[in-house]
């Protein structure tokens, strides 16, 4: 079995990532499409200052993950067959990753406003601080660490 060619890695990235985003998009959508229903909801009309504040900025949240999540496949659709997939995917990387950066900050606020809503203010604090520690560190630490050590 011989080394793969560079267009061959390319290709073989490039599939690997499409399949990763695969994972993420429904979840991202499924979210945003929660997230568009609460207002119109009757119970809406109860939250509280603070839990208005966290909704919006958690709906923001999530459409902007589901931009940065889908910007690959716009990008890949505009930059077609311009022969630079290596950069197509560089950028395609950085988008996936600043996207699920707002996807965790999106969950971590709407488990804030459900929290606070079925118990208090402080519970939804302690609880959404461990849910967005949970992604950071599952996300995001595992992977830096794993590459800090892996350069040694």
């Amino acid at each position: 079995m011989g080394r793969e060619s560079k267009d061959e890695r390319l290709d073989r990235e490039l599939i690997e990532f499409l399949n990763e985003l695969r994972v993420a998009l429904p979840g991202v959508q499924v979210l945003f499409a929660f997230l568009l229903g609460v207002p119109f909801t009757q119970r809406f009309s109860e939250v509280s200052d603070l839990q208005k504040d966290v909704y919006f900025l958690t709906f923001l949240c999530a459409a902007v993950a589901t931009a940065l999540l889908i910007a690959p496949s716009a990008y890949h659709r505009m930059e077609w067959r311009q022969g630079d997939k290596e950069h197509l995917l560089v950028v395609a990387n950085r988008l996936a990753i600043a996207g699920t950066v707002f996807l965790a900050l999106a969950i971590s606020g709407t488990v804030f406003v459900v929290t606070d809503m079925l118990f208090n203010e402080a519970s939804a604090a302690l609880v959404a601080a461990v849910t967005a520690a949970f992604f950071g560190w599952f996300w995001y630490g595992l992977p830096l660490l794993r590459r800090a050590t892996s350069r040694r």
